[in-house]
């Protein structure tokens, strides 16, 4: 139970780092200057979505073949370690209405952009080759929490700071460990 949550806590906490979500994020904190009501819209969205994913990458571990499963998750990680490597833009994410509040905003916004993100899908490869939803979804809520509260707290000062580059190639970098981990298992 711990080997999945801290593998998923730290698989996407990285992956995170410069990901499309963070910086949307830093854009809803600077849009609605209500961080906590934009941090709790980050964890509804994010455990909701990480739970469906952890639910559909368990199920295909139930009814994939074990030696077709251990390729499938390994291309899907080394597939996720190209895709770090290619920034995101914050004008990918959906526009968000203010009359519904900080919080509805954040979360409608956050459950629709990390549909299909890599955060997203290594959940379903992690709960697929570990078989732990629950603590692959906490682990992976874990580390999106970590990446992006600090973003939207320190929105202004923190994109000045970071390097985005070596973080993506970190991210890459963890991937293709999974892969090759996941090949070698």
């Amino acid at each position: 139970m711990l080997e999945p949550f801290l593998v998923s806590t730290a698989t996407v906490f990285v992956a995170e780092m410069g990901d499309k979500t963070q910086l949307l994020a830093i854009v809803l904190a600077a849009r609605f200057r209500q961080p906590w009501a934009v941090v709790a819209g980050i964890f509804a969205a994010t455990i909701l979505n990480h739970a469906l994913a952890a639910l559909v990458g368990t199920l295909v571990a139930q009814h994939v073949p074990a030696d077709m499963l251990r390729w499938l998750l390994a291309a899907g990680f080394f597939a996720t370690a190209v895709w770090a490597l290619f920034p995101d833009k914050a004008e990918d994410g959906p526009a968000t209405g203010g009359k519904w509040g900080a919080f509805l905003a954040t979360t409608i916004a956050f459950f629709v952009v990390e549909m299909g993100d890599k955060t997203q899908i290594a959940t379903v490869a992690l709960a697929a080759r570990f078989e732990a939803p629950v603590a692959v979804t906490l682990g992976t809520t874990a580390g999106m929490m970590l990446a992006n509260v600090p973003a939207v707290i320190f929105a202004d000062r923190l994109l000045k700071v970071l390097p985005l580059k070596l973080l993506r190639l970190a991210a890459a970098g963890i991937f293709a460990a999974l892969g090759v981990a996941t090949l070698l298992a």
